[in-house]
């Protein structure tokens, strides 16, 4: 597995990366036969250290976690801990899916774009139509020069059971999947009450 190790305004020494690659080997190998990649970054929080782990076990299957201590040590440790619980959560449900990822290793995933938008600032002295500009304006309100960062992603075909799985390990708000039962594109994403949503325009 390669592991990076970064600091914000904190020193990484071989010390840390030495106790890093340590955790992160022992959290990873009651899971995965090998893990693919990982990066840890240390940052000072007030008082206290930060410590994001954002580790990538598989063909899309990612996990993030951030912990906090008086130290990048213990800030390390927290962290693990929770991505360790989390694995354990999961654990048959992760074995299940690398075996299904392995049983479908010409199912190709579908390439998309994740964009990050920033809103338009309203300016009540500009006219209702006035363009962009470039001279581009798309339906929602949202022009090219609103693009704060773009990345490629990836939809995987996916069953809901392993989709919540995914979307709680990773830790991100929401997650687009093709439903493997029906080839239809599903969301879950996480709600304000701490409950999963799942969206199905099946059902609609």
């Amino acid at each position: 597995m390669h592991i990076t190790v970064a600091g914000k305004g904190v020193e990484t020494g071989e010390a840390l990366k030495a106790h890093v690659t340590d955790g992160l080997t022992q959290v990873t190998r009651k899971y995965f036969d090998h893990a693919i990649d990982a990066h840890v970054t240390f940052r000072k929080d007030r008082a206290f250290f930060a410590c994001d782990i954002n580790l990538r076990a598989g063909r899309g299957l990612n996990m993030r976690a951030e912990g906090e201590g008086t130290d990048a040590h213990r800030a390390f440790n927290d962290a693990a801990e929770h991505i360790g619980k989390r694995l354990r959560r999961y654990r048959r449900r992760v074995n299940e899916h690398a075996r299904s990822l392995a049983e479908e290793r010409d199912v190709t995933p579908e390439p998309a774009r994740d964009v990050v938008l920033r809103p338009e600032e309203e300016d009540e002295t500009e006219a209702p139509e006035a363009a962009a500009p470039d001279g581009v304006v798309s339906a929602d309100g949202y022009t090219d020069g609103a693009v704060v960062a773009e990345r490629l992603t990836e939809i995987s075909r996916l069953t809901v059971r392993e989709a919540v799985m995914r979307l709680d390990l990773s830790q991100e708000p929401v997650l687009m999947f093709r439903n493997r039962e029906n080839g239809v594109l599903n969301v879950v994403y996480r709600r304000a009450d701490g409950h999963v949503g799942w969206i199905d325009p099946r059902a609609a």
